[in-house]
């Protein structure tokens, strides 16, 4: 199967490579994969399997990403690959983000160019990269974006912000619009449930926010006993709050059993309406309560 190739890569002995693309930092040996199992080392050179290479295309509502204070109304034009740089166990969306790309796939192909061309076919004034994990195909990313702005096409970003800042600036700068999922704000939530961290997160929404300049939204997926602790919440409130703004739409959506984890009942919606107004008490001007 053919690949393109990837950047954010340094070269090691032995034809080695470092993926400094996210927070893992993969080494990958010759004919190895990264964590994410779509950027791969081929005789010395990383490349990545998913560009031109969505495996889902959909035209939603933009309020679906979700966005609620970006082209409201409108429909966006969606792309979508397989792999994931983290490994929720409660992970909503798994048959795309634990995808794979293998030789014997029938891979459809959509260029860049044809992808701003199918947006403006289908009269969607933005095209949105998500479903899986946008970063982990950013060369297909960035294409898409830079095409699609001198078109008329504006291009939103769904992303779990675990990416390294300067491949963040590079792809952030491009984008218009971002809903950067919060998965629990704390590291141990991080760690043992989604095997990530959450500073890389925080820096990521800071990046997009105060120097790229785009739009930005936020998603908190909350499970119960997991993630709901009111002090969990005010630490969160507090950080958006100082660094982001009170101006930042914040998304509070309903968990349910999926994936590898279900001990968590599916939230109720009487304590997402008292996370949404312990919000509004504090001035946030944009609560959306979702999944209920």
């Amino acid at each position: 199967m053919s690949s393109n190739p990837a950047r954010f890569y340094v070269s090691l002995p032995a034809g080695a490579v470092r993926c400094d693309l996210c927070p893992r930092h993969c080494v990958i040996g010759r004919g190895g994969s990264g964590w994410c199992k779509a950027r791969c080392n081929e005789e010395g050179e990383l490349l990545t399997l998913a560009y031109a290479r969505p495996a889902a295309v959909a035209i939603d509502p933009i309020e679906k990403k979700p966005l609620m204070n970006f082209l409201p109304g409108t429909q966006t034009l969606s792309f979508g690959a397989f792999g994931c740089n983290l490994d929720c166990c409660f992970c909503q969306n798994s048959s795309l983000s634990h995808g794979v790309y293998n030789a014997s796939g029938d891979w459809r192909v959509v260029t860049p160019a044809e992808a701003v061309s199918l947006a403006l076919a289908n009269d969607c004034p933005s095209i949105s990269l998500t479903y899986n994990e946008p970063t982990i195909w950013i060369e297909y990313a960035m294409d898409i974006a830079k095409i699609a702005r001198p078109a008329g096409v504006k291009t939103v970003l769904v992303t779990n912000g675990f990416i390294e800042p300067e491949a963040a600036r590079e792809l952030y700068g491009l984008v218009d619009a971002a809903n950067i999922d919060v998965k629990g704000f704390s590291e141990e939530f991080y760690k043992t449930m989604c095997c990530g961290s959450l500073e890389p997160v925080k820096t990521a929404c800071e990046i997009f926010k105060n120097e790229a300049g785009g739009h930005l939204e936020l998603t908190n997926l909350v499970i119960p006993g997991k993630n709901d602790s009111p002090r969990m919440i005010e630490e969160y409130l507090d950080w958006v709050e100082s660094a982001l703004g009170l101006d930042t739409p914040l998304h509070f959506n309903a968990y349910f059993p999926a994936y590898h984890y279900r001990q968590s009942p599916r939230t109720p919606a009487a304590l997402l309406h008292r996370i949404g107004d312990r919000a509004r008490e504090r001035g946030f001007q944009y609560v959306q309560l979702g999944n209920i």
